[in-house]
Parts: structure tokens; sequence; C-alpha cells
């Protein structure tokens, strides 16, 4: 499939390692004050200040976080540094600088690199973030891609996922759900192409859940928004690995229960008629489904009153004491333990 795109193949053997490095990041600039030094020594000098330095990092592989017969690499540049600089918002932070290691087969030429790093480019530009380093290596087979975003934060604004109170509200930022079904619609395709080649899938009826898929957006207007608002999250993660999951991590690291609404779970109009199609049950795909990005956490209920208003934000339950658990209370007013069926690499 990269050979039918990049009708133009340049071995990368022909520019060697640090050739290959300087070729790629050529075009990169370094917009922050704390960017010191970038790309081209030994190692990446910053300067943050007075601010505490938050440092996340993740490894994506080929045929396990990613296909590439329906990602293209654009793309997937665009979505690794998402990937990563959710995980900076998440802690209620600004990022400010990452660094790219990729691992290449051979099947790769440097014109699809260049898409790759294209799309990390996209991302750097509209996320305001300094690419500052990284390495390049062989691969036997397939991509690997590993991606470490730092950011900066005052010691008093960031948040953990240990913060929470009873009585605390949940809140969740955009819609869930949407990313799992864009999945499940590119995998469809996928097998219905392997049957006839020729057949040219009509995506446009999910061009919504697709998009969520394969370009995902990190929620660095929820870090303004709740400065703006005068809100200070008590807890915070962001939702990689499904609702459910992410509900259990605040739980456990704060030590208490939690009661969660069906009802209020907010779901895009297509997440629901294609769950119809696909026949899934929503909630279940929002609970589990993972890869949307959101944010997810609480506030004291003396805030409600500053977001309640607010269309980028969905109070969908609130905290309890630990010892009365984390539960769905579905549309029929059933309680149902909370349990983690999130999306898990070992398991595939």
């Amino acid at each position: 499939m990269l050979e039918d795109k990049n009708p133009q193949r340049t071995a990368l053997e022909n520019l060697g390692e640090f050739g290959l490095i300087k070729h790629l990041t050529q075009q990169f600039e370094l917009r922050q004050p704390s960017s010191l030094k970038g790309i081209g020594d030994d190692a990446a000098v910053l300067d943050h200040k007075d601010q505490k330095t938050i440092v996340s990092t993740d490894l994506l592989v080929e045929g396990v976080h990613f296909d590439l017969s329906y990602m293209p690499l654009k793309h997937l540049g665009y979505k690794s540094v998402m990937v990563n600089l959710s995980d900076i918002y998440a802690m209620n932070a600004t990022a400010t600088q990452i660094t790219i290691s990729i691992a290449v087969s051979n099947r790769f030429p440097l014109e699809a690199l260049e898409e790759f790093y294209a799309g990390v480019a996209q991302a750097c530009q509209m996320y305001k973030v300094d690419l500052v380093g990284g390495d390049t290596t062989s691969s036997t087979k397939g991509m690997l891609i590993s991606i470490t975003a730092i950011g900066v934060a005052n010691e008093n604004n960031i948040v953990y996922r240990s913060g929470a109170k009873a009585n605390d509200l949940l809140v969740v930022t955009g819609d869930v759900g949407g990313a799992y079904l864009g999945l499940q619609v590119l995998e469809r395709e996928k097998e219905v192409f392997k049957v006839n080649p020729n057949s040219q899938p009509d995506l446009e009826p999910y061009s919504y859940l697709v998009e969520r898929q394969l370009k995902p957006e990190a929620r660095k207007d929820i870090v303004e928004l709740l400065e703006k608002l005068e809100v200070q999250p008590t807890s915070m993660i962001d939702i990689s690995d499904g609702l459910s999951s992410e509900i259990l991590h605040l739980c456990e690291q704060s030590d208490v229960g939690c009661n969660l609404f069906e009802d209020k779970i907010p779901l895009d109009p297509t997440v629901i008629s294609t769950s119809e199609e696909f026949k899934m049950d929503s909630t279940m795909i929002a609970l589990s489904g993972g890869e949307d990005y959101e944010l997810l956490f609480t506030i004291d209920q003396a805030d409600f009153p500053k977001i309640k208003a607010n269309p980028n934000l969905t109070v969908i339950g609130h905290m309890t004491s630990k010892g009365e658990g984390a539960h769905l209370i579905t549309r029929a007013n059933t309680k149902i333990a909370l349990s983690a069926q999130g999306w898990n690499s070992f398991t595939n």
C-alpha cells in the first residue's frame, strides 16, 4: 500500500541515520521560549524557570496500535503526537516540547517518513509545541513510534488522579464512543477491500467517527477553559482505554466510589445510529471503547454553577464513599457494578 501512495522511493540507507534525522526535521522551528536548544546536539536544553516539568511517554507499534492499510501516514504522525499531548493536558498542564523516536523496516522509503513527519509538523504547529529531539533506527518488522511529551505547570495548578472526594461531580468533555466505532467501520471496509480490491468504500456517513479514530484532537482547549472559568479539578485523567477503566482509575487513586448515570453519558447521534447498525450497545461502546482522548475529571459541587451552561462539559455522575463502590445507574434505575473492560494491548 505504501508503494501505491509513494511512486518515488528513496531508500533510507542513502541518507544514513544522521542525514535522515536532519532531512526530516530541518523544517521544524522552535517556538517555545523554554526551548534553548533543539535538535542538533547530544541533548536538548530546556529552561522552565520556576514551573514544574511534566513528562509523559507512549510507544505505538504497527499491528498493535495502528494498521497502515487504512491509517494514512500523515494522520499517524498527527495522532502519535495527540496521544502524548493528551496526557500532559490531563495533568492540567501546558505542553511545550516533544521528542520522537521511530524504527522502520526497509519497506518504508524516505517519502513515507516525510508524510509521517508532515503530520507531526502539523500537530506541533497547531498545538504550539517544539520537536526538540529523537532517534531513528531500523526495524526487522514494521514501524515503531516512541514519543515523549514535556509540559509545564505551576505546582498549585497540577491535577493528579488522586484528589477526588466523595460528593465531587464527575465531568467529561465532548462525547465518547466515536473513536471505537470509527475503528469498526474501517475494519469492516478493510475486509470488504480484501474480497473486492476494486470496491470504493463510502465513508461519508461515518466521517465524524472515522475522524475520531484517525485524527483525534487533544483537549488543550479544556485546560484553558477551566482556567478561564476559575475551576480547579480535584482529579483528572484522559480517556484512552474507555470510560469505565478511567473512572475506576480515579476511584482507585482517590480512594472513593462513584455513581455514573447512563442517561448522562454524551453520545454523538452517529454513535447511536452506527451502534444499532453494528448491533452493539452504545453504552457499552462508551464505557469500553477507548481512544476518545477526551478529559474526565472531578470538581467540587460548589463549582457546578461555573460549568453548568458550557456545551463542552457534561456532568455524568458523582463520587461516593469508597465503601459504596463504583456503579453504573442504568436508564431503568438499576445499579450495575462498573468493570474495567477497556482496551488491553496484551490481550491481542
